[in-house]
């Protein structure tokens, strides 16, 4: 019987739509869109570099809690509004995945929230998974 367990962040976003931060389901993590709201204040900044590195502190505490780490993400997809706002993000992006090199995607595609600019969803393999 595979293991599974839902990672909450207290985003408020989990409890009002029903879904959670991530999953781990056997040695795979899932880990749901996340933006860059700062979930403790629930606010987020303007200027999407800045989101995008919300993001990626969301998610790093998301699969840290799952027992990984941003070196164990074999799959990423960002969703943009506005693909012109992609470009900016690379450096911050490439501090966290240049060594890493997980296959990635991104769409242009609307967001739940106009404040959204950035959403940033992975999958992580758990290590010493076999």
């Amino acid at each position: 019987m595979t293991q599974r367990r839902a990672i909450l962040s207290g985003s408020t976003f989990e409890e009002r739509i029903g879904y959670a931060r991530a999953v781990v389901d056997g040695d795979r993590v899932h880990v749901s869109g996340t933006t860059g709201f700062d979930y403790t204040t629930m606010t987020i900044s303007d200027d999407v570099v800045e989101q995008a590195e919300q993001c990626l502190r969301n998610i790093g505490a998301a699969l840290a809690e799952a027992g990984c780490g941003f070196a164990d993400v074999v799959r990423v997809r960002y969703l943009l509004p506005d693909r012109a706002d992609f470009e900016p993000c690379w450096p911050v992006l490439r501090r966290r995945f240049g060594d890493v090199r997980p296959a990635a995607t991104m769409l242009e595609c609307g967001l739940a929230d106009p404040r959204m600019k950035i959403e940033i969803e992975v999958d992580a393999r758990l290590p010493n998974a076999g």
